[in-house]
């Protein structure tokens, strides 16, 4: 079973999670824009790629596909899932399995507003969102919102450009300054992270794992804590079997006066998925069972509460010339 993992960064863990479970055969291929990141040392090989915006990239990515025989292929970077998912026929043509969501649905991940009105239309409790000042301020003086909120772009990831604003005016120039920006209502409440796995062959939510956060930086989890609640998992395989994703996702919860609310989607492996790893929730084995055409059995909260997570610090080093640096 060989494995391409495309713009692999610092997410070394992710790589060598795979290489574990490849088999002795297998193989793991890793691409970057720079020879500086340091997972793709990780990868049993690994390619210098142009950015994704490049012409001719994803004719590039095809021909290590041909040429690496390669099964499965994800993305550990948000722009490049939606290139994934439109382009699956391509990939498809030369036997690789992109292992991402419908595109329909990797888009309404990345634009929050439409988000928010899907989780809406299924009665799933949410965050308030507004798109125009107008109908923020009206809610405001009817007292069904209230500051602070977060005025935040309607595309984006990793909290690039996220305000916490506390007056009409702050939210006035933000809206003056940037385009495609929403107002979205402050959850002043415990924050969850889960991992999720969505079987690619029958469709069901066999894996879930919850991870308590404890502290956040640049928006990815650095320590959090395993934890357990039947009624969350339910709620959770509702959702995502409803909605159709597929493979694995990374979901952000808040509990606010006893009642989940989910606040956003990624639709790809979330900067915390080596905590679930770790505590026994396998989903690079789940990749590789549906790969080779087996439906994985439903493993849902088989783990152990109590577990922590504490990211730290790690150093990786190469020999490079200078003329050799690419840094992407």
């Amino acid at each position: 079973m060989n494995i391409l993992i495309l713009s692999a960064g610092t997410r070394n863990k992710v790589v060598q999670y795979f290489k574990e479970n490849v088999g002795a055969e297998g193989k793991v291929i890793a691409t970057d824009c720079s020879n500086l990141a340091p997972a793709v040392y990780e990868a049993d090989a690994f390619y210098l790629v142009p950015r994704i915006t490049a012409p001719g990239y994803l004719d590039q990515i095809i021909e290590i596909c041909k040429k690496e025989s390669i099964d499965g292929v994800f993305s550990l970077i948000d722009p490049e899932l939606s290139l994934l998912a439109k382009e699956r026929e391509k990939f498809l043509a030369v036997g690789t399995t992109p292992i991402i969501s419908p595109y329909d649905l990797v888009e309404t991940c990345f634009d929050k507003y439409r988000m928010y009105k899907l989780l809406q239309e299924m009665n799933i409790p949410t965050g308030r969102c507004y798109e125009d000042l107008e109908s923020f301020f009206r809610d405001k003086e009817a007292g069904l919102i209230s500051y602070p909120v977060f005025v935040k772009p309607v595309k984006g990831s990793a909290s690039i450009n996220i305000n916490k604003v506390s007056s009409d005016e702050e939210i006035r120039v933000l809206f003056h300054l940037y385009d495609n920006l929403m107002i979205q209502e402050f959850m002043d409440g415990q924050e969850y992270g889960a991992d999720v796995y969505i079987d690619m062959i029958s469709g069901k939510c066999t894996s879930i794992f919850v991870k308590k956060k404890i502290k956040m930086r640049a928006g990815e989890t650095d320590k959090s804590v395993s934890f357990k609640d039947p009624e969350l998992f339910t709620m959770i395989q509702n959702f995502v079997e409803k909605c159709g994703f597929c493979g694995m996702i990374d979901i952000d919860i808040f509990k606010i006066n006893g009642v989940y609310y989910i606040s956003e989607v990624n639709p790809r492996f979330g900067g915390g998925y080596p905590h679930a790893y770790e505590s026994g929730v396998n989903m690079p084995a789940q990749v590789i069972a549906n790969l080779a055409g087996e439906e994985n059995s439903v493993t849902i909260g088989q783990y152990e509460e109590g577990i922590c997570m504490m990211k730290y610090n790690e150093v990786a080093i190469v020999r490079l010339k200078d003329e050799e640096i690419v840094e992407g």
